[in-house]
């Protein structure tokens, strides 16, 4: 079998994990990493990502000379969510010419926010000849990918309606950070004001979804509310009181000649319960998945990132999303 060579570019909790999964498959050679941590670069990728073990390549802190002195197939991107902060580090995977998966929100379908960006991104991969993919559990997944999947059961789609219920007191300390675990009402919304604070990518799946069944939006909302704790909360990184707010309440909207045709409700919050996934598909039959428990989002994520590879090195050079690519399934 000959492997897919993978270069891991950032080494956060979500790079990390991608990593040691990475690692432990056998289509898979890890030959370079690449971090802008201080204490990280020049250690061994095996010490930093905890395998207890070496892989005998050092973590890097200069991705261009990395690129210029590896060979490799296909980068795995891990540094942030926003797709202008991340845009110079995705420019030059490309010039190097380099296939992409990466997990910035707003990468998994830029055209819902960053149409000439998105054009442009496909132009430099096709020059280059490589992929470009942004993927995960939400956005990539629970609020796109798998409604478009369910809908091919459907006669006829005409509403869509997904609701997702996670409890964030088992996920990374960025992502407790990020819904405002700990902020008063007051800080909440001037967090959310300023961009902050928000889980970033409804936007993108309620395009997706719309390009796959073929609606054309004339419209998009987007709200954030806090969830309030009701009792006492306790994580590995908060500290909660009742009064705080512990999450966030959020819809995203798209609307066809004015009415809400796809409604995305993502509650994120500490100790929610029960935690769910549930999909709504409206029509002449009308179609429901749940999934108890809710998919837990940073596994999903790394899994489908590193799934995702054999599929992005086969495809065709260009920008594409999950629904453009043949089905994503569990490697070895």
């Amino acid at each position: 079998m000959k492997k897919i060579r993978t270069i891991h570019y950032g080494l956060g909790p979500i790079g990390q994990e991608l990593a040691r999964l990475a690692a432990s498959r056998e289509s898979i050679e890890i030959v370079g990493a690449v971090d802008i941590d201080p204490a990280k670069i020049g250690k061994d990728v095996g010490e930093v990502i905890g395998l207890g073990h070496e892989l005998g390549i050092k973590v890097r802190g200069d991705a261009e000379a990395l690129f210029n002195e590896t060979a490799a197939d296909v980068v795995l991107h891990t540094t942030g969510s926003y797709l202008k902060q991340v845009w110079s580090q995705l420019e030059g995977i490309i010039n190097a010419g380099l296939n992409v998966v990466s997990t910035c929100e707003e990468l998994s379908y830029p055209a819902a926010q960053f149409p000439d960006l998105a054009a442009k991104i496909d132009e430099m991969a096709k020059a280059n000849g490589v992929t470009v993919l942004g993927t995960g559990v939400n956005p990539g997944f629970v609020m796109d990918t798998l409604v478009l999947a369910l809908s091919g059961i459907s006669q006829q789609v005409t509403a869509v309606h997904v609701e997702r219920n996670q409890n964030a007191s088992t996920r990374r300390q960025p992502l407790q950070a990020k819904i405002g675990s700990g902020k008063t009402v007051a800080e909440f919304k001037e967090l959310v004001d300023a961009g902050k604070v928000r889980h970033v990518g409804l936007q993108e799946s309620v395009y997706m979804v719309a390009a796959g069944l073929g609606w054309t939006l004339d419209g998009y909302e987007e709200t954030t509310d806090p969830v309030v704790a009701d009792h006492h909360i306790k994580t590995d990184y908060f500290d909660v009181q009742p009064g705080v707010v512990c999450g966030v309440d959020q819809f995203g909207r798209g609307f066809v000649n004015g009415e809400a045709k796809i409604v995305l409700h993502l509650r994120m919050y500490l100790d929610a319960d029960p935690a769910h996934d549930k999909i709504v598909l409206e029509g002449p039959t009308r179609l429901e998945l749940i999934i108890p428990g809710g998919l837990q989002g940073d596994r999903a994520t790394t899994a489908i990132a590193v799934n995702a590879v054999p599929r992005v090195v086969d495809h065709a050079p260009g920008l594409v999303t999950m629904k453009d690519l043949p089905l994503v399934i569990a490697g070895r």
